[in-house]
């Protein structure tokens, strides 16, 4: 019986369900096969692929739903081929982006467990091996990386989408603007504390947008509507919906990076401190902070040492200048704007509910 079949469950539920699983499948299968690929080339290179199947096991599957209904939303089929190889790109896609993202923000977590590049190192240390056993994991880790990157353009690639036509323009401007906007992202985090403090807020903006929001919710959403050939309205529409959306979701990200529970976001308090994270919630709060609170922050935010009573400080700078109350109102305009866009989306009702939910699920979540 396929697993689309009909049931006396919720219609939307089911058939978001069956994605998931066949997507899941997808990436088992596909992951099969390169890792016979990959012994027989040499029994230790298995760990590469073992290291990208643990991150694209489970997970919320946020971006690869985002593109399932926005190819429903267009028109397209239930359970088909084309989608479920999109969602299966993305989540790859997704995965690449973690380990390098990890390396570069110097994480040693990812979902209550060792990032990939940590767990290299640990590999090292534990056979003992020659050499540095950190050089080791970053460079692992980004082979790993790099290796997830191309399976992410393979699956994608099988879809047998043209090269020119629409699906693919948005897959190919999603990977540009995400690295472009990963490396704003290090830039800041550099020259930052040199650029006037007046502008802060518009350059965090900006990598959000770039970094994040774009590939998170906007870019899958579009895709998934121009593979079933949506129309130049509706993808427009879309955007209108899924951007300031993922704006707000990162915006939510930035907050429990810093005031999260660990038990619930699997990492280390204060870590997006340590990492010295210049996001628009560090803006706001060196906007609307005093001077000595303001040269605090600059002269700590990054330090790989801080204690907790540092990080308790920060945290106290940033409820004392406001600048956690005016992200949520940030997090609460672009929610409104969002919902207001998908009310207007000529769209079925149960694609507007599915995305309503996914929507509001992305900026009220925990972890």
């Amino acid at each position: 019986m396929s697993a689309f079949a009909a049931t006396t469950e919720d219609p939307t539920t089911v058939e978001q369900e069956a994605f998931v699983a066949e997507v899941a499948d997808e990436l088992t299968s596909f992951l099969d096969e390169k890792h016979t690929l990959l012994g027989r080339i040499s029994p230790d290179t298995l760990v590469l692929v073992d290291a990208i199947r643990s991150l694209v096991t489970g997970g919320k599957r946020m971006r690869a739903l985002l593109a399932y209904w926005g190819w429903r939303g267009a028109g397209g089929r239930a359970g088909a081929r084309e989608i479920i190889l999109a969602g299966a790109a993305l989540e790859l896609f997704q995965a690449a982006a973690l380990i390098h993202d990890d390396i570069i923000d110097r994480s040693d977590t990812r979902r209550g467990g060792p990032s990939v590049h940590r767990q290299f190192s640990t590999l090292h240390a534990e056979r003992n091996w020659a050499l540095n056993e950190e050089r080791f994991g970053h460079a692992a880790a980004i082979l790993t990386g790099d290796l997830c990157l191309s399976f992410s353009e393979e699956v994608f690639a099988s879809i047998g989408a043209g090269a020119a036509s629409p699906a693919r323009s948005v897959f190919n401007l999603m990977r540009a603007e995400v690295m472009a906007g990963q490396y704003l992202d290090i830039l800041e985090e550099v020259s930052g504390p040199s650029k006037p403090h007046g502008t802060a807020v518009a350059r965090a903006s900006a990598i959000i947008r770039f970094k994040s929001a774009k590939y998170s919710s906007e870019h899958p959403l579009v895709l998934g509507g121009a593979l079933a050939g949506g129309s130049t309205e509706l993808l427009a529409g879309y955007s209108a919906f899924a951007l300031p959306l993922g704006e707000a979701f990162q915006l939510r990200d930035d907050v429990l990076g810093v005031f999260g529970d660990p038990a619930q976001t699997g990492k280390p308090a204060g870590d997006d401190l340590r990492e010295g994270k210049r996001t628009v919630l560090v803006g706001l709060t060196i906007d609307g902070a005093n001077e000595a609170d303001r040269r605090f922050v600059d002269s700590h935010l990054g330090r790989q040492d801080l204690g907790e009573d540092q990080i308790a400080k920060l945290c106290a700078i940033m409820v004392d200048s406001q600048a956690l109350a005016r992200t949520e109102e940030m997090i609460s305009g672009l929610s409104s704007t969002a919902f207001a866009a998908l009310a207007a989306l000529p769209v079925a009702a149960d694609v507007r509910k599915a995305l309503s939910a996914l929507g509001r699920s992305a900026v009220s979540r925990t972890s």
